[in-house]
C-alpha cells in the first residue's frame, strides 16, 4: 500500500490517505497518453529549420521549398535560420544540442552529419547518434563548372591543365567535409591530380567569387547553378553522378569521360535532435512525403534539377549507417584528415 498526503479543512490539517492499486494502474496507463496528446497537437508554435549554410546554395534553396510546403500542411510557420560555417558543422551542432521537442530541425547532406564533424581538428562536436533521422528531401547531382570566359572548354582540357599545373587550378566548395569537398578528394585520388581547394560557407558565396573571376572553378549542386548555366554565365564541364543530370542532358558524366565508376551525389536530409518523440518524427516524415507528392513541389524541385524519393525514418537511418561506415573506411585510408 502506498500513501499520499492530502489537505483537509481550512486549518490545513493533512491526513495520509492510501493509494489503491486501481488508482496507481490508472495513473500508469495515463502516462503514454501524454506523449500522444503532444504529437496530436504538434505543432502549436513556429518551427525553426536550421540551414547550416549561407543563403543561395543548394541546401538553402531546398530548405525554402520544404519550409513553405511543411508550413502550409502543419499550419505553423517554418522559419529558415541560416547558420553557415565549417561545412555545416556550426549549425548542425546547435541542433544536436537543442531540445528534442520537434521545434528545432536541421537539414544537410551526408557530409554535414558524417564528415564535417570529423574535420574540426579536435573532438567531433557531434555524431550521427545525436540526431533522429526524419526524411529524405531530395538528391542532387553535382557539376564541375567554370565561367563562360574561361579558356578551359571541356573536361579533357581541365584534366590536361591539372596534370601540367598541380595545385594551381582553384575550385570552390561549401566547406571542408561537404559532399562537394569529398567528391573533389575522391577525384584527386582517382586521377592522381591536385586542385587548389577553396572552402566557403556556402556555394552561393563560391559562385559569387567564380562569377567575379576570383577562382577558376566550382563544384556545385545542379539546382543551385542551373540558372547561371542556362543563361550562359557558367559552362558545365562534367557532372558527378553515374547518369547524366536530367537538367543537363548535354553535359557528360565523369564516368563517361574516363573516371571509371565515379558516382557522387548530394542527398538533402531532414534531421531532428536525438530523443525527439517517435510520434513527432513520424508526423514530420508523413508531411514531407505528402509534400513530395504535391505537383507544385515536384515542379519546383524539377526546375532545380533535384530528384526525390519518399523514405521512412528507419530506411533513412539505415542508409546513413552505411554511409558512415564508408566514411570510417576513408578515414582509415588517410583520405579524410582534420583541417
Amino acid at each position: 500500500m502506498r500513501w499520499r498526503w492530502r489537505l483537509r479543512g481550512e486549518d490545513g490539517y493533512r491526513q495520509a490517505m492510501p493509494l489503491s492499486r486501481r488508482t496507481l494502474l490508472a495513473a500508469s496507463l495515463a502516462v503514454p497518453l501524454i506523449g500522444t496528446a503532444r504529437a496530436d497537437t504538434y505543432p502549436d508554435r513556429p518551427i525553426r529549420l536550421v540551414v547550416p549554410f549561407a543563403p543561395g546554395g543548394n541546401a538553402d534553396l531546398t530548405g525554402r521549398v520544404f519550409g513553405e510546403a511543411l508550413g502550409q500542411r502543419l499550419g505553423q510557420q517554418v522559419v529558415i535560420d541560416n547558420r553557415g560555417g565549417a561545412g555545416g558543422a556550426i549549425g548542425a551542432e546547435q541542433v544536436a544540442k537543442a531540445s528534442p521537442d520537434g521545434y528545432t530541425l536541421v537539414l544537410g547532406s551526408t557530409g554535414t552529419f558524417l564528415v564535417s564533424p570529423r574535420m574540426t581538428g579536435s573532438k567531433p562536436p557531434y555524431s550521427l547518434a545525436n540526431f533522429a533521422p526524419v526524411a529524405l528531401l531530395s538528391t542532387s547531382a553535382m557539376v564541375i563548372e567554370v565561367t563562360a570566359k574561361n579558356e578551359i572548354k571541356d573536361w579533357p582540357a581541365m584534366l590536361a591543365y591539372l596534370k601540367a599545373n598541380p595545385g594551381k587550378l582553384s575550385i570552390g566548395h561549401p566547406g571542408n567535409g561537404s559532399s562537394n569537398h569529398l567528391a573533389v578528394l575522391r577525384l584527386q585520388q582517382a586521377l592522381g591530380v591536385r586542385f587548389n581547394t577553396i572552402p566557403y560557407k556556402s556555394n552561393g558565396l563560391a559562385l559569387n567569387d567564380l562569377l567575379a573571376g576570383q577562382i577558376d572553378a566550382v563544384i556545385d549542386q545542379v539546382p543551385a547553378s542551373i540558372g547561371h548555366i542556362r543563361e550562359g554565365r557558367l559552362r558545365a564541364i562534367a557532372v558527378t553522378t553515374a547518369k547524366r543530370a536530367r537538367e543537363l542532358p548535354d553535359t557528360p558524366t565523369l564516368a563517361e569521360l574516363g573516371v571509371t565508376g565515379f558516382d557522387a551525389a548530394t542527398p538533402i536530409i531532414l534531421m531532428a535532435p536525438a530523443g525527439t518523440p517517435a510520434e513527432i518524427v513520424a508526423k514530420l516524415n508523413a508531411t514531407v512525403n505528402q509534400s513530395l507528392s504535391d505537383p507544385a513541389v515536384g515542379q519546383r524541385l524539377n526546375e532545380l534539377g533535384a530528384d526525390t524519393e519518399a523514405m521512412t525514418p528507419q530506411a533513412l537511418g539505415a542508409m546513413l549507417q552505411r554511409e558512415d561506415a564508408g566514411i570510417v573506411a576513408l578515414e582509415a585510408a588517410g583520405l579524410l584528415k582534420a583541417q
